[in-house]
């Protein structure tokens, strides 16, 4: 035990203790460096604004700024925007992010979704009216035939044609209704004969 305790206090041991330290030092000194070095610290890139910008155009400002991209999936239709253009980025723009960052990006589609069109047949103009606007419709106008049922829904229209209910139209779409009077089919042409 002695003899161990002597050799820790023995020059040899302090030489190697000395120049393992020192090696332990210019590791981490070159480890750090090397980190510094491959993870770009101190660099940064501002995000540009791709708001609006096509597909194409948001592809080679990405390149040129020296980041990635990924898009997704798309979400509702924004007519204030062109057609497949940028609606939304992540990060922001404005942020500063390291190169090679991936940004996120959200496109306009090429219109509105399609909504099926709920059967508001024999279901009152009112009532029919709240049903098209729950699944994204509206009514452009209402048309009146000679039916019993006043304010009832006989027929719907969509850019001057037929439809029925499960038929899929465009998001926003405006529909024709076409309800009853209240008189009963044929009985003005009856008064007519009678007279």
């Amino acid at each position: 035990m002695k003899n161990f305790f002597n050799f820790l206090k023995s020059k040899t041991f302090l030489i190697q203790l000395g120049l393992a330290a020192v090696a332990i030092l210019v590791l981490v000194f070159v480890a750090l460096q090397w980190l510094k070095g491959t993870t770009n610290h101190g660099e940064f890139v501002e995000v540009p604004d791709f708001s609006k910008m096509s597909v194409m155009e948001m592809r080679k400002a990405v390149e040129e700024a020296g980041l990635r991209y990924q898009v997704l999936d798309s979400s509702e239709y924004n007519p204030d925007y062109p057609r497949f253009s940028i609606l939304d980025q992540n990060p922001p723009a404005g942020n500063k992010v390291k190169s090679n960052r991936k940004i996120y990006f959200t496109v306009n589609p090429s219109g509105y979704k399609k909504v099926s069109v709920p059967d508001i047949v024999q279901v009152t103009q009112r009532n029919a009216s709240s049903m098209l606007r729950a699944v994204g419709l509206d009514v452009e106008r209402v048309t009146y035939i000679d039916e019993l049922g006043k304010d009832m829904v006989y027929r719907m229209k969509y850019k001057g044609k037929y439809i029925k209910p499960g038929d899929r139209l465009p998001k926003t779409s405006k529909v024709e209704l076409i309800c009853g009077n209240g008189t009963i089919p044929g009985s003005a042409r009856v008064q007519a004969d009678s007279n």
